[in-house]
């Protein structure tokens, strides 16, 4: 407290007790101990007002000493155990963790990753996935703006994310604690396989498959690709010290339809340390179908091009772009896209009035809506020729097929003439629109389905700025590839709607997530939130049974099926309450990408070093590290002087006190005659 704060209180003090005395002593006759507790009473009850008044302020300073930080960061990856460095590596975290000249110059915080980054709180080394990556990105996020040196205990081997070595912040110096054996052992590895998920019979299919070669002298390999017994392609690649890789090009025939398992295989005369990643097992679904869209536009437009790429992305569908003039027959296509139609379009609507093909209509600020209203019946349009930007909100309801928000509301605007579109049936909006976040209780995407005809709509040009924004988000264009997929896989069927839809792949890596979704329709083909949905898995060779409940999400039923072992798998989906059921199978491949390596990666981890002018180490060098992070007088404690200032009362409680004081003093009096 202040001098001036003093002296108030000084001041109050007096006053109390000038005015307590004034009143109960000041030619006051009869003075008893009742006059001395009503003395006191009116003292503190007046010196408790000016005290509230005064509220003085107590300032309490105190030291507080803050530590550089120092993440260490432990590998959890399955590579671990592998490389018979698990025991290493604990030890060396143990040390590094327990450490008190280490503890009392830095804040130390332990950390593990595998596929993902947390607090290191239990330790097993059976992690499925390294992903180094992410260590880079959470540091980064958890110690903003800050100097502080990171130990990475890890062999280096990453299995995913993106390359770690310039995803570390090269203002931070990176120790990498390399851990397993260093040695150099012959080793012939399959390093990736490429190939398409989905063939075509009677086509042929291409197959790129990397491989690598670790050893001192040079050697002749022997590389086939082969199902059951037959072998479907053989070659011989020679390798030495100074030709470490191969990239070869194999062009397969698809003879048979259905799921085809193949095998690629990597040998030589020589005795190899690990050879489970000389071998590596693939899977291709040969069909016989392929779907044709035209894509009709007289306009040119970046969408066209967007939309082109985004369904193709799936191997089964095949785009052609199209001037409507252009076009002579529509026998040869199973969707249409109309693009911004015009009175151009008008054979095109007259030809499909016979074909009857399912149609997708985008329209925009070139549209002709006179020329729609009359060729179409499911809306009609009265737009002015004012442009607006149309914002997309998901509908959660929307039940036709299974699809989760991608994040529709954060994609840019799409460009529509202002105006009103009233729907002239029954219809199933996925998206309404928003005029800056106000609704417009106007659709923005929607599907029509009228005697087995399907149709969508989309009321908004430039949706190539949503796969563009995707991208820019997710670095990915799948989550937008996969929403237009499943409007054109929608579009491509018209088969009447089941009650229970099942959606699964045919083929899984093992170690790779093992997903099953399921949706479950009631008799007005809306979904019901209240089925009960079970899966019954079976192992067609050990005959082993699991059951499991589907849990429900936001439009769907799931059930994540990790774990399994390679293997085929029959599988059947049921509604309890109904009885529906759903059968089919899928093959679990034997592929465990954390036993492909013999070796730490220690020319990746030296690399990130020296990117961040830090050091790698190796486990029996950990003194030599602990040494140099004590000498670095770059990370100094910081002290950091807090003053707290507090009120010196709680005024609350002084009100209460101060009206009991008030009450005991006027009950006093009245019950002496003094009122």
């Amino acid at each position: 407290m202040n001098t001036t704060t003093i002296l108030l209180l000084l001041v109050s003090i007096l006053i109390a007790a000038g005015l307590s005395f004034y009143q109960y002593y000041y030619k006051v006759k009869s003075k008893s101990k009742v006059t001395l507790l009503l003395a006191f009473l009116r003292f503190f009850s007046i010196f408790g007002l000016l005290l509230l008044l005064i509220n003085p302020i107590i300032s309490r300073k105190t030291v507080e000493t803050v530590k550089t930080p120092l993440p260490l960061v432990i590998d959890n990856s399955a590579s671990i155990t592998d490389l018979k460095a698990d025991k290493s590596a604990m030890e060396v975290f143990q040390n590094l963790s327990e450490n008190k000249k280490l503890a009392d110059k830095f804040d130390l915080q332990a950390y593990q990753f595998d596929t993902d980054f947390m607090p290191a709180d239990t330790i097993d080394f059976k992690g499925t996935q390294s992903n180094i990556d992410v260590v880079a990105k959470n540091l980064k996020n958890i110690y903003k703006n800050q100097h502080y040196p990171t130990v990475l205990i890890s062999d280096g081997n990453q299995t995913s994310g993106e390359d770690y070595v310039f995803g570390f912040n090269p203002e931070n110096k990176v120790y990498p604690l390399v851990v397993g054996d260093t040695t150099t052992y012959l080793d012939l590895r399959i390093t990736q396989l490429n190939v398409n998920k989905y063939v075509f019979h009677k086509n042929k299919f291409p197959v790129e498959v990397f491989l690598n070669y670790a050893g001192t002298k040079s050697i002749n390999a022997l590389f086939k690709i082969s199902q059951g017994n037959s072998v479907l392609n053989e070659q011989t690649i020679a390798f030495s010290p100074s030709k470490k890789s191969a990239t070869l090009n194999v062009i397969l025939p698809a003879n048979k339809v259905g799921l085809q398992i193949l095998k690629a295989t990597i040998s030589s005369k020589e005795q190899e340390k690990n050879t489970y990643n000389n071998v590596k097992n693939f899977a291709v679904e040969v069909i016989d179908q392929k779907t044709e869209v035209a894509l009709v536009s007289s306009i040119s437009h970046p969408d066209l091009g967007a939309i082109k790429r985004s369904i193709e992305s799936n191997a089964q569908r095949k785009v052609t772009i199209l001037k409507p003039n252009k076009i002579n027959s529509l026998t040869n296509y199973n969707i249409l896209i109309l693009y911004q139609p015009n009175v151009e379009f008008k054979a095109v609507f007259d030809q499909n009035e016979n074909a009857k093909i399912n149609t997708w209509i985008i329209t925009g600020n070139d549209t002709d809506y006179n020329f729609l209203n009359q060729n179409q019946s499911s809306y009609t349009f009265k737009m002015s020729g004012s442009k607006e930007d149309y914002l997309a909100s998901f509908d959660n309801q929307f039940n036709l097929f299974a699809l989760d928000n991608i994040g529709f509301e954060q994609f840019p605007p799409l460009e529509n003439p202002f105006g009103a579109i009233t729907a002239n049936g029954n219809t199933n909006t996925l998206l309404s629109s928003t005029i800056r976040n106000i609704p417009t209780n106007q659709p923005l995407m929607t599907f029509v389905e009228n005697q087995g005809k399907r149709s969508a709509f989309l009321f908004g040009e430039n949706i190539w700025k949503w796969r563009a924004n995707k991208y820019i988000d997710k670095k990915s264009f799948a989550d937008f590839d996969i929403f237009l997929d499943k409007t054109i896989q929608y579009l491509a069927s018209n088969n009447a709607r089941k009650s229970l839809v099942v959606s699964h792949e045919r083929f899984y890596n093992s170690g790779e997530g093992i997903e099953i979704t399921a949706q479950f329709f009631n008799k007005n083909y809306e979904l019901d939130e209240k089925a009960r949905l079970t899966i019954s898995v079976s192992n067609a060779k050990t005959k082993q049974v699991k059951n499991y409940d589907l849990l429900r999400t936001t439009n769907a039923f799931q059930v994540n099926l990790d774990g399994l072992v390679a293997g085929n798998y029959k599988f059947t989906v049921k509604e309890l309450n109904s009885n529906s059921v759903y059968s089919s199978s899928f093959e679990v491949l034997d592929f465990d990408i954390e036993k492909q390596f013999v070796n730490p990666d220690w020319s990746k981890l030296n690399q990130l070093a020296k990117q961040t002018k830090g050091k790698a180490f190796l486990p029996n060098q950990t003194d030599l590290l602990i040494q140099q992070l004590l000498a670095d007088d770059s990370y100094k404690a910081i002290q950091k002087t807090l003053v707290k200032k507090s009120p010196l009362i709680d005024w609350v409680w002084l009100l209460v006190l101060i009206a009991i004081s008030l009450g005991a003093e006027w009950f006093i009096r009245k019950y002496n005659g003094m009122l």
